[in-house]
């Protein structure tokens, strides 16, 4: 039985949430205001946290900002539920990294259905950290392979954040760093002649981009930007080329790295805009419908953003694919809910 954390100050409100909770198959926890919510947060590590915005002794966005800083609480999926609905508050949840804004009154189903999607989303995410962490191997100091040379920028490298929006660096600017992605997604672009952005690499968590040259003081080819909130770790290219004198066996690997770069460019923006997205949409919709136990014909109660935070795609490209996916008649699409016509086909795409 999943654990709801419930943070509200109204006490007939608070009651009612929860016995409505409760009644969805729920194990909930209540908090009275921020403070205490905070002190049950790391107490009892709840899979979903359900908070108010106006409360006494400590407001939502300061509970928020505390458990996002706690190593603990950080990864625990975070609903507001306010009467505030001024786009500018909803913006300022969503900024400090909230997973949903939900305004009073509300549904039932609104609430019980972004509920189910977060826990499944970060159930997912979960895995994704899980087998990065199994996969690496602490014990080994020399470093041999991408991953471990990727574990040397975790560990060595100098952080980065970037905002959503925010330019990491731009076409002709000195090649300092070579960058890791710990956290968010990235795209690389140029521009054609009349101007129109053309991405040519989408980089997630665990992706290395940034490198022109080893030898020479060649300026970056491509400009980088931030599409999801982003943390980085850098190290210069005189660190790199040090590793890679003294660590030959891993020289070849980035050097294959490099030669399957070269090989997809320029395939690239035709396998962006149909093959890897198609995969990583069809891939993505079976994972959320994994975890949530449905089957064919099922609905999914999610929501596209949060398909596309997976997935790792804008969210514009996600809609256009999905669209794609009801022509064929893979999925249907009703508001936030998505059902699954041919799990066979759609298995087939990834």
């Amino acid at each position: 039985m999943k654990k709801i954390l419930l943070i509200e100050d109204d006490i007939v409100l608070r009651e009612n949430t929860a016995e409505l909770l409760e009644l969805s198959n729920y194990n909930v926890v209540t908090a009275a205001n921020g403070k205490l919510g905070v002190e049950a947060a790391i107490k009892e590590l709840p899979d979903i946290i359900v908070c108010d915005i106006m409360m006494p002794e400590l407001d939502g966005y300061g509970v928020l900002e505390v458990l996002s800083k706690n190593e603990s609480t950080q990864y625990i999926p975070f609903i507001f539920l306010s009467a505030k609905t001024e786009r500018k508050d909803v913006r300022r949840g969503m900024d400090l990294g909230a997973d949903d804004y939900i305004t009073k009154p509300f549904q039932e189903d609104e609430l019980t259905s972004a509920i189910e999607s977060r826990i499944a989303r970060a159930s997912i995410l979960k895995d994704i950290r899980d087998k990065k962490s199994s996969q690496s191997n602490t014990e080994e100091e020399e470093i041999r392979t991408l991953n471990d040379l990727k574990n040397y920028f975790d560990d060595n490298g100098k952080p980065f954040t970037f905002k959503k929006g925010e330019i990491i660096y731009t076409e002709g600017q000195n090649s300092n760093y070579i960058f890791l992605v710990t956290k968010g997604v990235v795209k690389c672009y140029k521009f054609d002649e009349q101007g129109k952005e053309l991405i040519t690499a989408l980089h997630k968590e665990d992706d290395l981009f940034g490198y022109t040259s080893f030898i020479q003081n060649i300026p970056y080819q491509e400009s980088a930007g931030v599409i999801k909130d982003a943390e980085l770790a850098g190290i210069s290219k005189e660190q790199l080329a040090d590793i890679l004198n003294s660590n030959h066996k891993i020289t070849l690997e980035l050097i294959q790295l490099l030669t399957d770069d070269l090989k997809g460019v320029k395939n690239q923006l035709l396998e962006m805009a149909y093959s890897s997205v198609s995969k990583k949409t069809a891939s993505t919709i079976l994972k959320f419908a994994e975890k949530l136990n449905c089957k064919s014909n099922q609905p999914i109660k999610i929501s596209r953003s949060d398909l596309s935070s997976v997935a790792g795609i804008a969210t514009e490209t996600l809609i256009r694919t999905m669209s794609s996916f009801k022509k064929q008649g893979l999925i249907e699409i009703e508001g936030r809910n998505v059902t699954i016509v041919d799990l066979e086909k759609l298995k087939e795409i990834v």
